[in-house]
């Protein structure tokens, strides 16, 4: 038989004392790689369902006569919409229990399986008079639901309608309750009444099981930004303005002296005027600077011709 590894820290003795006390039936090391797999099954069913489905298939086929087992392999089934295992697996722990607390599931596991009008028939079935009142409102959505099934969204509305949904006070399935009513009325085009109440799942959802404040804020029009999304545009960013300095840093430093540097492919040639002989610069800058000396020499003589001829005419 193929077994799938189990941490060591998991020893079995973390299930619960009803369930262990099922297990005592078995030898002990069985009981208790049975129990270590059961372990598995709690831990992973809500976080990987698939994987808690392979262990409770071990369990099963270690122990497939105890109650708890083929409960555990029914919840992990129905977790991965295994559904037609899940009601085999739900019907088999009733038969051996004698208890109706599965009548819910089983018949939401006829709703999975397309059968919405047997779901509605089990919901008027006496099993459930004989449920409490966590079963009965259970027994309320799952029938709530299957009206959805068949578009007869007026009917889910009224199914949910009850003392236990205007109830002030909060028990573990309130917050299920009122958000299924308030979808319920979306789905109707109420939005106002779908407002309220989605308003009233948030108050009483205080381990937040539903997601009952988003839908309240899309309803108000909020619009919410990805945090880890900002800071991964901020981390590009940084290693684009980081990739920029490491090439300026990286980019050899001009040298004016230095003449052999090479700009954009004119080899020693800055300013297109540096490939004139040294001796022909030589020489115009000496015309350059004579040309002045004589053109202050001629307006000299100039100044002093016309001051002679000012004094030859006194």
């Amino acid at each position: 038989m193929k077994r799938l590894p189990i941490p060591d820290d998991v020893t079995g003795d973390e299930i619960d004392k009803s369930v262990r006390q099922e297990l005592l039936s078995l030898p002990k090391t069985l009981a208790d790689d049975v129990a270590r797999n059961l372990v598995m099954v709690a831990q992973l069913i809500d976080e990987d369902p698939e994987r808690a489905y392979e262990y409770s298939r071990v369990a099963l086929r270690l122990a497939s006569r105890v109650a708890a087992v083929r409960e555990a392999a029914g919840f992990a089934a129905y977790a991965s919409q295994k559904y037609s295992e899940a009601l085999a697996e739900f019907r088999a722990a009733r038969r051996m229990t004698g208890h109706n607390e599965l009548w819910p599931l089983m018949a939401d596991c006829e709703r999975g399986l397309g059968r919405p009008e047997k779901a509605l028939a089990m919901a008027g079935a006496p099993e459930v008079n004989k449920l409490d009142k966590a079963g009965q409102v259970e027994m309320r959505l799952v029938a709530a639901g299957a009206r959805r099934d068949m578009g007869q969204l007026d009917a889910a509305i009224l199914t949910l309608q009850g003392p236990e949904l205007a109830s002030n006070s909060s028990h573990a399935w309130t917050a299920r309750l009122r958000y299924a009513y308030a979808d319920a009325l979306l789905a109707a085009e109420r939005e106002d009444e779908a407002r309220e109440w989605f308003a009233k799942t948030v108050e009483s959802d205080k381990d937040g099981a539903t997601d009952a404040s988003d839908r309240l804020a899309e309803l108000d029009g909020v619009e919410f930004v990805d945090a880890f999304d900002e800071d991964d545009e901020d981390e590009k960013v940084e290693k684009s303005q980081a990739s920029a300095s490491e090439t300026r840093d990286e980019a050899p430093a001009f040298d004016e002296q230095d003449e052999d540097v090479d700009l954009d492919g004119e080899d020693d040639d800055l300013h297109g005027e540096d490939d004139e002989p040294a001796d022909a610069r030589a020489s115009t800058e000496t015309e350059s600077e004579s040309e002045p000396k004589a053109e202050s020499e001629a307006r000299d003589k100039g100044d002093q011709d016309s001051t002679g001829d000012k004094g030859a005419k006194e």
